[in-house]
């Protein structure tokens, strides 16, 4: 009776994280449109021709296109860019040096950044968040990634 009693507290308490799965539309979504749409937004190229001149659009406050699920799904486990929004948006806790990435600052201001970060990291999945390069993504780091829509 005590295992029963003790396995429905554990129940219990986990219902709440399962109910409060992250996703793009809920959650992200309105960070990206308070905090990143004015750089990523439908003014800004798509990321071919963003590539293609880099300085240009950085020169005008303008990033690759990021304003679909699609689009931003591109940034955390695509071929070309794996990665990137983990590296670009972690707050140095994940890196060597100790150095956020140049996107963490544009989360918001203080603890609205640091609540920021954890959506992020919630919605890609903890055990996800790495801050490797794309060509040192491995198959098992990319099966870890939630980024539900």
């Amino acid at each position: 009776m005590k295992g029963l009693f003790q396995g429905f507290v554990m129940l219990a308490a986990a219902l709440p994280a399962l109910a409060q799965d992250v996703t793009y539309r809920q959650h992200i979504r309105p960070v990206w449109e308070d905090q990143c749409e004015r750089c990523h937004g439908s003014s800004a190229p798509n990321y071919e021709t963003f590539m293609g001149e880099p300085k240009k659009y950085e020169a005008d406050d303008k990033g690759p296109r990021m304003d679909s699920y699609e689009s931003l799904v591109f940034f955390v486990s695509g071929p070309r860019e794996a990665g990137a929004l983990m590296r670009r948006l972690d707050d140095g806790a994940n890196t060597k040096d100790g150095q956020p990435g140049n996107m963490y600052r544009h989360l918001g201001r203080s603890d609205k950044r640091k609540a920021n970060l954890q959506l992020f990291k919630q919605w890609i999945g903890e055990d996800a968040w790495v801050v490797k390069q794309t060509g040192e993504l491995n198959q098992e780091d990319l099966q870890k990634i939630k980024a539900a829509n």
